[in-house]
């Protein structure tokens, strides 16, 4: 399976009143883990977007285990799981610097033409590349 990793630590404006990470910040962590998957096999989302092609979240389920904390720093993995006509969904897990699970989510997005906003199969190229790497 295709995966990717990032560092991020908790910045005080991500916390909340309780001092934990607030909720909606997992999206955009997993965010960016999917773009840092994406540039990892070479196919970076600003050529995507050239491409008149974007990928708006339509599915998102998120399971918080343990809280975030501001300075904390905080582990994504991102996981390729299926490409199913437009839709591309991942699986993330999100650690803290003991390996702890703080959160796990499952994303999918849609491919959708820029331009009239409908869904759309993603281009050649990025199914067989999305496809090689879900096979090994």
């Amino acid at each position: 399976m295709l995966s990717s990793e990032i560092h991020i630590r908790v910045t005080y404006s991500d916390t909340d009143q309780m001092g934990y990470v607030h909720h909606s910040n997992y999206l955009k962590y997993y965010e960016n883990g999917r773009w840092d998957l994406f540039r990892s096999i070479g196919m970076p989302y600003s050529e995507l977007e050239e491409e008149g092609m974007i990928l708006p979240v339509v599915e998102a389920s998120l399971k918080f285990l343990k809280p975030a904390f501001y300075d904390q720093q905080v582990r994504i993995v991102t996981t390729l799981k299926s490409l199913k006509g437009a839709r591309i969904s991942f699986a993330y897990l999100a650690t803290d610097e003991a390996g702890d699970i703080l959160n796990e989510a499952f994303i999918t997005v849609a491919c959708v033409r820029k331009s009239s906003g409908k869904a759309c199969l993603p281009p050649k190229r990025i199914i067989k590349i999305l496809n090689d790497h879900m096979k090994k």
